[in-house]
């Protein structure tokens, strides 16, 4: 059995199975689209012309991709004008499987329903490193908190008296490994550790 249908003004010939590319249609890949121009249907020798088209009859197909057409170049120009135009063009096209010929007002099968991607697992977040036992809790510091302190742990400084000991090249030692910016004088880390190494 065959039919003729028209979509995207121009008229096709189809059977059952076969590929054809036609004038871009709306949808995704998987998805089945239902042409209803149908001009013609032949079965054998028994051939039936619509007027101009055949009522109840259809052309169920499946989109296998979609995709544009091969470039062409279209050149312009106009004696004696110095006018001269070229321009490139890609047709928009729909590559379809015929599924089915449908006739007497019968409705397409449903595309299969494709199967849900499986959920990811979601990363649990990471903890934060416990601190060190016996380490200070550099928290207390002005402007320090867990990742300041993480870093700090990670850097080997884990006592309010390391810190209350550096001299001016550990200041910038640690300013520049850590990227700290100038925070540890601007907030007066070495004044405040000593105070916190006392216990006051």
């Amino acid at each position: 059995m065959y039919a003729v249908v028209k979509t995207g003004g121009k008229q096709y010939r189809v059977s059952k199975d076969d590929i054809l590319k036609v004038e871009r249609l709306p949808g995704e890949a998987g998805d089945v689209v239902t042409l209803d121009d149908v001009l013609m249907l032949g079965n054998g020798g028994d051939v039936t012309v619509g007027a101009p088209m055949i009522d109840g009859a259809s052309v169920a197909a499946e989109i296998l991709e979609q995709k544009r057409d091969r470039k062409i170049i279209v050149f312009k120009k106009r004696r004696r004008q110095n006018y001269r135009r070229t321009k490139g063009h890609r047709q928009h096209l729909t590559v379809l499987k015929v599924t089915d010929i449908l006739t007497g007002g019968a409705k397409p099968k449903p595309a299969a329903k494709k199967a849900a991607p499986k959920a990811e697992k979601k990363e649990e977040p990471k903890k934060a490193a416990p601190a060190a036992e016996g380490a200070d809790d550099l928290k207390q510091l002005s402007g320090v908190g867990p990742v300041l302190e993480k870093k700090l742990i990670e850097a080997g400084v884990t006592s309010f008296a390391q810190i209350a000991a550096w001299t001016d090249n550990d200041i910038a030692e640690f300013d520049e490994k850590l990227a700290f910016h100038g925070r540890i004088e601007r907030e007066g880390w070495i004044e405040q550790a000593k105070k916190l190494a006392k216990g006051e």
